[in-house]
C-alpha cells in the first residue's frame, strides 16, 4: 500500500492524541494502513492470528477490540468460541479462560 493512502484508521489518535505522536503514527499509519492492508493474508485470517497471539500472551485489554474486529472481518461467534477453546490447550488455561470471558462479555452485551 502506498504510504499516501490511508484507511481512515484513527484509533491511535483517539487513544493518544498529541500525547504520543509516535504511537499514533505506528498504530494508525503503519499497523492498520500498511500491515492490515497487505494482500498476503485476508483480514479474517489476520484477525484469527491476532486473537491467537493476544490470547497466548494473556492480553485481554487488546483482545476485546480484536475479538470485535474479528467479528467485523467475518469470523463467527461459534468460530471464535472454538478457536479460544483450542487455544486454551496451547496457551494455558488462565489465558484461555480470560479470553473466553472477554468473548462472553462481548456477546452478552451485544457488542
Amino acid at each position: 500500500m502506498n504510504e499516501q493512502q490511508h484507511t481512515g484508521w484513527t484509533a491511535g489518535h483517539i487513544a493518544f492524541g498529541d500525547f504520543a505522536p509516535g504511537m499514533v503514527h505506528y498504530t494508525d499509519n503503519v499497523l492498520f494502513d500498511e500491515v492490515w492492508e497487505r494482500e498476503g493474508l485476508s483480514k479474517r485470517d489476520r484477525s484469527l492470528i491476532t486473537v491467537a497471539a493476544l490470547t497466548a500472551m494473556g492480553k485481554t485489554d487488546q483482545l476485546r477490540f480484536h475479538l470485535g474486529y474479528a467479528r467485523a472481518n467475518g469470523v463467527t461467534d461459534d468460530e471464535l468460541q472454538e478457536a479460544l477453546l483450542h487455544l486454551t490447550f496451547y496457551s494455558g488455561w488462565p489465558n484461555g479462560m480470560g479470553a473466553m470471558t472477554v468473548l462472553k462479555n462481548i456477546m452478552e452485551s451485544g457488542g
